[in-house]
């Protein structure tokens, strides 16, 4: 799921091409993406584009009469831009955005249709969609942690908490935790005060840094290779390859449709975590520290 590095990249991408340009007509390939009634579509079609934003993981485009196409890309969404005239849709495009000087298209792999859009009026309608999550790259460290210890849970899910954190998920949690060197199954209630400390600087650094990285990347064009899983990551996606500080192998737990990502060796003091498909199998054999499976 693209998440605030990749979605503060899109929405440079984005101002650059349409800020200022009439939205001239919209087509809508699935029903299933359309997730509001009133305003209808077609009341934003013919208006220009005043101003964009992001809310959370959202990309929202403000056009004239106070109105709002809230996009959420969810997690195999993508946005695609073709310059010149309105291209052919192909079979995984939602939807086409046809601005006077290209067309922005919304695809999404797989058959799970997650991705929506939403149409709002009014800056009020729009800030109620907001989860209220802190923005991390906007707060002071007594902000984040408060934040943090607002309720007692894992690191892990109190940073991919949108109403806790604004706009961090599940790959960018990864490598802010192994920065910081804490394990994702920590408290947050009882984190030590320096251990908050270096939580918070740990998601200064990686979040900007990400952010001026794939920028860079982008060279002026638009981000196409948009992806949870990027060359330069510490330990996302890296499940059994060497950790980049120590050269222990990469661990995983996995749990439902997602993964968490850490080194035992970094993180957790050789420690490894409960993985709930294996240890449940391998009951008394699972083993608990990194050094029994060297």
């Amino acid at each position: 799921m693209p998440e605030l590095p990749d979605i503060c990249v899109y929405l440079e991408a984005l101002e650059e091409r349409v800020a200022g340009r009439v939205l001239a007509r919209i087509r809508l390939n699935s029903p299933f993406l359309l997730r509001s009634v009133e305003p209808p579509l077609a009341s934003v079609e013919g208006k220009r584009v005043k101003e964009l934003q992001r809310l959370g993981k959202r990309i929202c485009i403000g056009v004239e009469e106070e109105l709002w196409l809230v996009v959420h890309l969810m997690v195999a969404g993508r946005l695609h831009w073709q310059g010149g005239g309105a291209r052919q849709a192909g079979r995984r495009t939602l939807a086409a955005f046809e601005f006077e000087n290209g067309t922005l298209t919304l695809t999404e792999a797989g058959s799970k249709k997650r991705a929506s859009l939403i149409v709002v009026r009014g800056l009020k309608a729009l800030r109620s969609m907001d989860p209220g999550g802190i923005e991390v790259l906007g707060c002071g460290v007594e902000e984040f942690v408060r934040a943090l210890r607002r309720e007692n849970h894992t690191l892990k899910r109190a940073l991919t908490d949108p109403r806790l954190f604004s706009g961090i998920g599940n790959a960018y949690s990864d490598e802010i935790l192994h920065a910081a060197r804490l394990s994702p199954l920590a408290m947050t209630r009882k984190l030590a005060g320096e251990e908050a400390g270096r939580l918070y600087g740990a998601a200064q650094r990686i979040l900007q840094s990400w952010i001026d990285r794939l920028r860079a990347e982008r060279k002026g064009g638009f981000p196409e290779a948009v992806t949870a899983f990027r060359e330069g990551m510490a330990v996302h996606g890296r499940y059994g390859k060497p950790c980049p500080v120590c050269g222990a192998a990469v661990q995983r737990i996995r749990y439902a449709d997602n993964e968490t990502n850490y080194c035992a060796k970094c993180q957790t003091g050789g420690r490894l975590l409960a993985d709930r498909a294996m240890s449940r199998l391998l009951r008394e054999d699972w083993p608990l520290r990194l050094e029994e499976t060297e």
